[in-house]
């Protein structure tokens, strides 16, 4: 039996905690190591736990959960943090997803949903409520004419990828999972994770979310295929 998932929950409403806490025990693939009432907190038990998957509210008092995300990204980079929140303003998503986060969820999602996007950050995978990848999308377009230096220096990685590692950008910038991906290219799923990682490195680039915004930016997924 494979280890368990171990998960550290952040986030200042204790009855909400204690809600998901209470369903991800009942599922033996998970262990809770940890809570944390606020932002700081939460970098400090990351830091010392080094969970597998950090549940992380983004409006918390003192410090945000974006800037909580940036500082587990120093403390502890081998968790992957996914946003569990009420907000779905564009901005806030793609600044979260900026700072490290791998994933932007809604707290309206369904038991099930939650499970399912937790075992798949877990894998590295990239989980974003599907009302909100429209949103990154068209968040990330509206950003196309102040594009920075780096970013353009970037785009010149591009011509490194194969025809099919370019195919699999594609995939991965409309919220595509390797086992969809693998699907719909009948590929192994060993595969497809092997482009995958392809195309990070040869995009210098550290998750499936970063690939994601820079295939927008780069005009790879077109307005008509979002």
């Amino acid at each position: 039996m494979p280890d368990p998932i171990r998960v550290l929950l952040v986030d200042d409403h204790a009855l909400f905690r204690s809600g998901i806490k209470s369903l991800l025990q009942r599922h033996a693939e998970f262990e809770i190591v940890g809570e944390a009432g606020d932002g700081m907190e939460g970098v400090k038990r990351a830091g010392q736990l080094k969970p597998d998957v950090v549940l992380l509210d983004l409006h918390m008092p003192g410090l945000s959960g974006r800037d909580a995300a940036a500082m587990m990204a120093e403390e502890a980079p081998n968790s992957h943090v996914l946003m569990l929140t009420v907000s779905e303003d564009a901005e806030d998503l793609i600044e979260t997803l900026r700072a490290g986060a791998c994933g932007y969820l809604l707290k309206n999602i369904e038991a099930d949903a939650l499970i399912a996007a937790i075992n798949r950050a877990a894998e590295g995978e990239s989980v974003i409520s599907p009302q909100m990848m429209g949103k990154l999308l068209k968040g990330v377009r509206g950003e196309l004419p102040v594009k920075t230096a780096a970013q353009t220096a970037v785009a010149s990685e591009l011509n490194k990828l194969s025809p099919r590692e370019r195919e699999i950008l594609a995939f991965l910038a409309r919220g595509q999972s390797n086992k969809e991906i693998a699907r719909k290219l009948e590929l192994a799923e060993s595969t497809v994770k092997i482009h995958v990682q392809n195309v990070l490195r040869k995009l210098n680039l550290t998750s499936r979310v970063q690939a994601a915004v820079f295939a927008v930016e780069q005009g790879i997924v077109q307005d008509s295929e979002a």
